[in-house]
């Protein structure tokens, strides 16, 4: 087999990349260690150094099938790669959900390394995949391993048994989740607060978005989803964005489509059609929706956001932030 064509995940100290064939050797000193092994379900101890082998070309072949993501976490030292551990992710059966797995050498705990890789992958696949939950689970015994969980986002969800290989048998485990907002953060900034002196104390900005249904001659509607880095990355909405100040929600929308989809529209082809009016945590987001048939030039991702042609009655099963998924039902029966 030969590695996959997956672009490494990049963090301030570390890199995230497909195992290579080379790393063997490196990844059987570190995993052969009990103090490593005995934190792991799917680890047997001793570890066989042909083991490694295999491992590296059975995560090659998940990868290709898009079922699993199993990384080497790589850092740098006199100048040179090395090896520091593996941090992976495996898609539940109905593909809804991934559970987190990781482990860093021994010479390397105390760094702060696991959370860093940790929290870059579930970033990335949060953004790239259709999943809403991470899973993961830890010893009851290893407050480490627990620790790590907390700090990238996840909350205690139940207690279980996990089978480990390297203690033989079943072993009491913490289990826990979480979601885009829980791990990523605050799904949108808020806006600077209102300058005005009769809004009530605890009054919330509002935040004005004007958003399209770019609808083409088959009838169906673009979907966007935001890029990794955006806030509710790896949703997927209606194009638009911010109004400015002292901008029509029209000029705001032909601004965007031609900085997100190189596309010119004029405001005579914007037909206002809905609004979406959503409480957010800090502030409340006021969205008008327009509609718009007619456009010059070809729809292309200019920031490199994933697009999507979608059938009215599909647009359902896209995952959307709050304030978009009120409107499906209205294009759905419109259109």
């Amino acid at each position: 087999m030969t590695p996959p064509d997956f672009a490494p995940l990049r963090t301030e100290r570390l890199v995230l990349r497909p195992l290579r064939a080379e790393d063997a050797a490196a990844l059987h000193r570190l995993v052969n260690d009990w103090e490593v092994a005995k934190t792991l379900a799917r680890v047997p101890f001793p570890y066989p150094r042909d083991l490694a082998d295999t491992w590296i070309a059975s995560t090659w072949a998940q990868i290709a099938a898009g079922e699993a993501w199993h990384l080497a976490i790589v850092g740098e030292e006199n100048g040179e790669e090395v090896l520091v551990g593996c941090v992976g992710l495996t898609l539940s059966r109905d593909r809804s959900a991934a559970e987190l797995g990781y482990w860093v050498g021994r010479r390397f705990w105390g760094h702060g390394v696991a959370p860093e890789a940790a929290a870059r992958l579930c970033r990335w696949a949060l953004a790239h995949l259709d999943i809403a939950t991470i899973r993961a689970s830890a010893l009851k015994d290893n407050p480490r391993s627990q620790a790590v969980l907390r700090r990238i986002g996840l909350r205690p969800a139940g207690e279980g048994r996990r089978t480990f290989l390297s203690r033989g048998g079943p072993m009491p485990v913490l289990l826990f989740e979480g979601g885009r907002e829980a791990i990523t953060g605050d799904p949108v900034p808020a806006p600077p607060p209102a300058e005005t002196a009769a809004a009530p104390a605890d009054a919330k900005p509002v935040l004005l978005v004007a958003a399209v249904a770019l609808v083409d001659a088959d009838g169906r509607v673009l979907l966007a989803r935001r890029p990794e880095g955006k806030p509710l990355a790896g949703l997927w909405e209606f194009p638009g964005g911010k109004v400015q100040p002292g901008e029509t929600p029209e000029a705001a929308l032909i601004r965007e489509l031609k900085e997100e989809l190189d596309i010119d529209v004029s405001a005579a082809c914007l037909a206002p059609f809905t609004f979406a009016s959503h409480g957010y945590e800090r502030f409340h987001l006021l969205m008008p929706l327009y509609l718009c048939r007619r456009w010059n030039g070809a729809v292309r991702a200019v920031e490199g956001q994933a697009l999507a042609w979608v059938r009215p009655q599909k647009l359902g099963a896209y995952a959307m932030p709050p304030a978009d998924k009120p409107l499906v039902a209205m294009l759905r029966d419109f259109l």
